[in-house]
């Protein structure tokens, strides 16, 4: 009795480390644009999950932002691609989900945790399926200099008004370029710039889901009024702005030769490593005192899995602990400014954060106005709207031509109707 006992427990022993070694072999690879969470992923995320996992093993490794879309899309067609997909909102991913090649995930434990609402980004248009587990929110606002704002005895603005007397004191102090931020990449002009500011003007979600319904225009008002705007802000961007790039802006404001920096709450964690100087953070200016105040609350990221993906189990373990409690806590603390979508409470360290998480308790949410159904065509709204912001902001398009083009782009493809 007891030499059979101890042949099946050597039996079971040899089984389990069999099983144990075939696993240990299961190396997961994640795509993604963050490239400036490499550090996070390699030092905290990956770390907790493998200590709870030491049979699967994950591999960060991350394209530049502007060339993540199209090596993606190239990655998937030739079936190269990682197993774990990090999921832009919206259309860009639904669009890999139709193409079937993002996996359902509708029933993946864990996907209980977020509210439908949460999930809303990265699930078909009716709801029914989810093919994403939501990561993160980003809010959007201006970050600033608390040492340059002290030594010109200046105060964060709160309308429009002061917003530009305050960058006119500081570009005639001379110490410091007023507004930090480029437009050779396009992007943040209109990420950082138009649909910063926008908001205010289109009223959030009202105008958002107007211009969708095709009961508002690019070309109305409320449209081109943030263009108007943003093409007075090029006087303040300092000296050859327009060969500037996102890596120089960031740099510029963190060596503390610039003032403000119209940002994303994903800088924190960047921002706060690199300066030397403690920086605040101010909401959008409205357009007069006493106006309401809208702030873009974008669902910004979450997971996928490579429908191709040979270790689609390991993977699937890897998901649900990215729909965990524990993951958005380490994510959270580990990537300041990266709000957990998650339908439990989570607990923020850093104090910036919690001070530009703080502005949805102040002002009404909205996401970003290209991202869902508008940009499913050709010409895509959200790069055209890179362009235009860009052209703006240089004095090479007016704010009236720049809504008319985007509007006739939108016009030849997209019909309203069809959108309900």
């Amino acid at each position: 009795m007891t030499t059979t006992i101890l042949k099946a427990s050597v039996a079971l022993a040899a089984l389990a480390a069999l099983s144990g070694s075939a696993l240990a072999q299961t190396t997961l690879t994640i795509e993604s644009w963050r490239n400036d969470d490499l550090a996070t992923w390699q030092d905290k995320i990956i770390p907790a999950f493998e200590a709870q996992h030491p049979d699967i093993k994950v591999t960060f490794a991350p394209t530049a932002p502007t060339e993540y879309n199209s090596a993606l899309a190239a990655k998937l067609d030739a079936g190269s691609a990682g197993d774990l997909v990090a999921c832009r909102p919206f259309d860009a991913s639904l669009g890999l989900f139709q193409k079937k090649q993002l996996a359902d995930l509708t029933s993946l434990p864990g996907m209980e945790n977020f509210t439908p609402a949460a999930r809303t980004a990265w699930s078909t248009d009716d709801g029914s399926q989810t093919f994403c587990v939501p990561m993160a929110a980003v809010l959007h606002g201006f970050m600033y200099n608390k040492t340059a704002f002290e030594e010109l005895g200046v105060q964060p603005p709160k309308t429009e008004a002061e917003f530009f007397a305050l960058l006119d004191k500081i570009k005639e102090n001379g110490t410091y370029v007023p507004l930090a931020m480029g437009t050779k990449d396009q992007w943040e002009a209109a990420t950082m710039g138009y649909q910063n500011i926008g908001p205010n003007y289109w009223k959030g979600e009202e105008g958002r889901k107007a211009l969708i319904a095709g009961t508002q225009k690019l070309t109305d008002p409320d449209w081109v009024k943030p263009f108007e705007t943003l093409a007075k802000w090029g006087p303040y961007m300092g000296d050859g702005f327009q060969a500037q790039t996102y890596p120089d802006s960031q740099n510029l404001f963190t060596l503390g030769r610039a003032a403000i920096y119209p940002a994303g709450s994903w800088e924190i964690a960047t921002f706060e490593a690199q300066a030397d100087f403690e920086i605040g953070a101010f909401l959008p200016p409205v357009q007069n005192a006493g106006d309401t105040c809208y702030v873009s609350d974008h669902p910004d990221i979450a997971l996928g899995l490579n429908a191709a993906s040979k270790n689609a189990e390991a993977a699937k373990t890897f998901l649900s602990w990215v729909a965990s409690p524990e993951f958005a806590t380490i994510y959270a603390n580990a990537a300041p400014g990266f709000f957990p979508l998650i339908d439990k409470p989570v607990t923020l360290e850093n104090a910036l954060a919690k001070e530009i998480v703080g502005w949805r308790g102040t002002c009404q949410s909205s996401i970003r106005s290209t991202y869902q159904i508008l940009s499913r065509g050709t010409p895509n709204l959200e790069n055209e709207t890179w362009t235009a912001s860009a052209n703006v902001i240089n004095g090479t398009e007016t704010p009236a031509q720049a809504a008319e083009k985007l509007q006739k782009g939108l016009d030849s493809w997209y019909k309203p109707a069809a959108a309900k």
